[in-house]
């Protein structure tokens, strides 16, 4: 007679009710809970309103907090087995010992997830019987009410049990759950698969009943098919736990500090019960904020880092995004995070953890492999929508040449289930096979959900190195790398950012947010600069204070909050944050301006007189407006210069005289340009009188400024967007603008509710047109842009990113242009010819498209989704067209993006007074300048370790630059030093015949960074 045919479903239904039958409730526990709308500590716990619950009472509204109490009695007439609780209050949930130190996580059954990887709930607490005084439980939690992203789930009581725990029916569970699917994803017909389900099927038939007889049986016809082991592996894979926490997302920072205790607490729980076990974490944010709220807690964590089984992962203070941050910021990530780990924990970081930002810049390798870090883990770029990445693994070249390792993990998640299923994709898929034997698996529930459970750990310790499957070794990930840094020479190269093909709305979602950072950047580069020239004549330098400025800013760099993909109250929170940081940040900067202007010798100048700091490594001479008067005045590179405040007519009479605004004729003039526009604003013509030439296209329209339907959400929108015309805004009035040698049009629009007011300025000798807005913004889904139809022919769109630019093509021949509709740009982006070009400059803007001969730039962005308001408020913004003989080296136009963002700063020196501090410095002063033009000095700043002065240059053109560095201090060495401020080799000094005066000679690399160490 022919065999039972075996099919899958009644093995899946015998599954489900085994799981059903682990947990056999008994008795119900007394749930009391004091709700508060925010967390108190654990000493105030009955300090909020306090209700009693029964299973299915509501206890909160969204983002409530409560303090529960569960009690209950275990009767001596339960059996002597295992005995759990099963807790679920429809949120999440902190247990805690009798200090208030985190002990485990829970998370609701019902929180959103991705079923296919797993169920996400966890409510089970393991009890030890011989701990509890009289049988008398009282279990003390912490509860948020909201889901693993946010979500509401009713605020309901939904379970509060004593439970017994059916350990037999639990193992057994799992060994068919993993042979079952081992035996789905092999193929039909093969000798593994049939045996198999043959004893599945065999013990289906042993399992009418679920007595212990049934089940011991049961597990005995399973425990051949579980030993079977493969022979010498091909491919193997390391498995890492792992918890990907957002600092703020669907959730405030507030509860980004609790989910790390709830998630961090359950590792060490599941630690106890696994010896196995390896588990990872990045962030030193997420770290510190453990050390500050949960002491206790991080001990526990750094217990576990010394055994070698928890992992601090990553290189960064945070996982920042790094489209929009500028090049400093990223350097500080990668200084404070790194010194973090390794004071901590005394572990040198190798790996930079970037498993979910919206894209990579291309100055990154450089960054890496200048901080000591080799390799890169990330797994978002799975997500394009238009091309699929052509390897796992790869070396990752930047624009300087540089490279690392990268990998991601082929199974294409950091949420793995660790299921046979998991294994067999991550084989299958992975693009770099046929060159490496091995890949990472990260395993576990992310976003507070407590990393791995029972159900990762229990599939992992049957597959091993079960028949069927790759093996598979838990390990933390550093081992992964060395492994696979030895197959580095068989790996492709790829050259050049990683674009995501996706969410390129976040280079513009949240534009006040994007503002505040680039104020803050380069509000800290004034600072440090002044701080360091103050701490050279006796002040303190502000270390501490500085670092706390850094960090915060680095933490709103995390790739949820400054991209722009948060919700509301993440955003009402940080605006706060920033204008108090940018307001500290400038009064500190004013206060040491000050006191360096309190140092200049009085008798060479008037007492009166004005002190003009310019941070920038060139000479500068621009036009200066300080008490009411206009002046041009001309300060030396990184220094400064005193000019007169006495007020000179002729200067102020000759500006007014060269520049020229007309209302009727809508025309703007100065001794560089006629700038014609059309009824509704719009530019018609920019006529270049110095080159005779034409800088808008016939028959374009420049500024035009359209807004377009986005019924995206803050990551996306619609990539033809573009393929309507968009809506014009309507012109209301317009009135000329003259001030010294500014003259203007202010032209005065409307759009729906919301309101723009845009003044159109040429200043005297300027070949920059300044576009100074203001706008309050009240659509919904849509989004505002302007764009110039320039008269240049190019294929290349060449954009400021981090340390250098990055050429993109400005066609769209193929599928990987077309993906890059929308790019990055930091200060400006240029199109030009080998003679002439047009750059468009901004002070606060990323997004950009440059099509054929086009610039268009992403202003404002009013998306529904996760802010309901994003966008809905008053903006201020200037953006700028530059056009210029030459291309874009030629022109230097990294300096006029870097003039536009870090204007001079003026201040008004004060009468001598006694305690006024000893006199030293002179008239004017440079204090670093390189003598050639395509160097730009990114910061100046006080060694972390000692009072030596650190000093970052890189080449801004791409090309190799040997260059002498002038130092106006007296310094007793210089030293070549890596991003983390170690040295690497000294430098020769060129004595000068002035004492504090000195020079370096530098050779640089194309898009090189050098940073040097000044011992003074």
């Amino acid at each position: 007679m022919p065999y039972e045919p075996i099919r899958f479903e009644p093995l899946k239904q015998l599954l489900s009710k085994l799981r059903e039958a682990i947990y056999e409730p008994v008795t119900q526990l007394t749930a009391t809970a004091w709700v508060t709308p925010e967390p108190v500590p654990f000493a105030e716990r009955m300090s909020g309103d306090k209700i009693t619950l029964s299973p299915g009472e509501r206890w909160g509204k969204l983002w409530d907090c409560a303090w529960f109490c569960f009690t209950g009695h275990i009767s001596q007439s339960i059996p002597d087995t295992k005995v759990v609780l099963l807790l679920d209050v429809n949120g999440e949930l902190c247990l805690v010992d009798n200090e208030g130190t985190p002990v485990q996580g829970l998370t609701t059954i019902n929180s959103e997830f991705d079923f296919t990887l797993g169920l996400p709930g966890k409510r089970v607490v393991q009890v030890d019987r011989s701990s509890i005084s009289g049988g008398e439980i009282e279990i003390w939690a912490d509860a948020s009410n909201n889901d693993l992203f946010g979500k509401y789930c009713g605020g309901t009581l939904k379970e509060a049990v004593i439970a017994i725990c059916h350990e037999d029916i639990r193992g057994l569970y799992y060994d068919i759950e993993v042979l079952l699917e081992t035996a789905e994803h092999l193929p039909a017909g093969t000798a593994r698969r049939e045996k198999i389900l043959q004893s599945l099927y065999d013990v289906s038939l042993q399992l009418a009943k679920f007595t212990p007889d049934c089940i011991h049986q049961a597990k005995q016809l399973l425990e051949r098919q579980l030993l079977l082991r493969g022979g010498d592996p091909v491919f193997s894979i390391s498995a890492v736990g792992h918890a990907h926490i957002d600092l703020a997302w669907l959730w405030p920072i507030r509860e980004t500090i609790r989910k790390g205790a709830r998630t961090f607490s359950t590792v060490l729980r599941m630690m106890e019960r696994y010896p196995d076990y390896v588990f990872g974490a990045s962030q030193p944010q997420l770290y510190d904020w453990m050390k500050s709220h949960y002491p206790k807690l991080y001990d526990q964590i750094k217990e576990r880092v010394r055994e070698g089984r928890w992992e601090p992962q990553g290189a960064m203070w945070v996982e920042s995004d790094t489209n929009v941050p500028g090049g400093e910021s990223l350097v500080r990530q990668i200084l404070y995070g790194k010194r973090y780990f390794q004071q901590e924990f005394g572990l040198e970081m190798r790996t930079l953890w970037m498993p979910d930002v919206f894209g990579y810049s291309a100055s990154l390798p450089q960054l890496l492999r200048k901080s000591g870090v080799d390799y890169m883990m990330t797994q978002k770029l799975s997500w394009s929508e238009y091309n699929r990445h052509p390897h796992h693994s790869f070396l990752w070249e930047g624009i300087d040449g540089s490279t690392v390792l990268t990998h991601m993990p082929p199974e294409d998640t950091y949420n793995s289930p660790a299921a046979p299923r998991s294994i067999i994709k991550a084989e299958r898929e992975y693009l770099d096979k046929n060159v490496s034997s091995h890949a990472l698996m990260l395993f576990g529930i992310g976003d507070g959900g407590g990393g791995p459970g029972e159900e990762h750990l229990e599939r992992l310790a049957r597959e091993k190195n079960l028949l069927g499957l790759a093996p598979v070794i838990q390990e933390p990930s550093w081992k992964f790398f060395e492994r696979l840094n030895e197959e580095r020479d068989h790996f492709q190269t790829w050259r050049g950012e990683l674009y995501l093909e996706k969410h390129q709305g976040t280079l513009t979602s949240q534009a006040r947010n994007k503002r505040y950072n680039r104020k803050m950047e380069k509000a800290l580069r004034e600072l440090e600069f002044a701080a360091v020239l103050a701490a050279w004549l006796g002040k303190p330098y502000p270390s501490e204070k500085l670092e706390t400025l850094w960090k915060e800013v680095l933490l709103y760099q995390f790739h949820d909050i400054l991209p722009g993909s948060s919700i509301k109250r993440v955003y009402d929170e940080s605006l706060i944050r920033y204008e108090e940081l940018l307001q500290q940040t400038e009064a500190m900067i004013t206060e040491t301006h000050r006191y360096l202007a309190g140092h200049i010798l009085t008798s060479e100048v008037d007492e009166k007189g004005i002190v003009v700091f310019n941070s920038l490594p060139w000479e500068r001479e621009e036009w200066l407006q300080v008490n009411g008067r206009w002046r041009i005045v001309q300060v030396p590179a990184m220094g400064y210069t005193v000019v007169s405040d006495a007020a000179d007519p002729a200067v102020e009479v000759e500006a007014v005289s060269y520049v020229h605004a007309r209302t009727k004729e809508r025309s703007l003039e100065n001794d560089k340009f006629i700038v014609k526009f059309a009824e509704n604003g719009g530019i018609l013509s920019i006529l270049d009188k110095e080159e005779a030439r034409e800088v808008i296209r016939q028959g374009g329209l420049g500024n035009d400024l359209r807004v377009y339907h986005d019924d995206g959400d803050a990551w996306d929108f619609r990539h033809d967007y573009s393929a309507s015309p968009g809506m014009p805004l309507i012109l209301q009035h317009v009135h000329e603008l003259f001030d010294g040698p500014k003259t203007g049009l202010v032209f005065a629009y409307s759009y729906g509710e919301s309101t723009l007011t845009q003044t159109v300025v040429l200043t005297e000798g300027s070949r920059r047109i300044d576009f100074e807005t203001t706008a309050d913004w009240r659509e919904e889904g849509k989004m505002l842009r302007t764009s110039f139809p320039v008269e240049i022919r190019t294929d290349q769109v060449h954009c400021e990113i981090q340390f250098g630019s990055l050429s993109r093509p400005t066609h769209r021949n193929t599928m990987w242009d077309f993906a890059k509709d929308e790019i990055c740009a930091h200060q400006w982006v240029d199109l030009s010819e080998p003679d002439y070009g047009v750059a468009l400059l901004n002070d606060c803007k990323y997004g950009h498209r440059a099509i054929h001969n086009v610039i268009d730039l992403h202003l404002l962005r009013s998306t529904s989704y996760p802010d309901p308001a994003a966008d809905r408020a008053e903006h201020k913004f200037t953006y700028s067209l530059y056009s210029h003989q030459g291309n874009h080296v030629q022109a230097e136009i990294y300096r006029r993006g870097n003039e536009l963002n870090i204007p001079l700063r003026p201040v008004i020196l004060s009468p001598s007074s006694s305690d006024r501090p000893k006199e030293k410095l002179p008239h004017s002063k440079v204090f670093f300048r390189p003598n050639h033009p395509g160097i730009m000095v990114e910061s100046v700043k006080k060694a972390e370790d000692s009072s030596d002065i650190i000093i970052r240059l890189y080449e801004t053109s791409g090309t190799q630059i040997k260059t002498r560095l002038f130092i106006g201090l007296e310094v007793s060495e210089v030293w070549m030093v890596d991003l983390l401020e170690n040295e690497i080799s000294s430098l020769e000094i060129q004595e000068q015949p002035i004492k504090e005066q000195s020079e370096v000679d530098l050779f640089f690399k194309p898009f090189e960074i050098i940073s040097l160490r000044l011992k003074v």
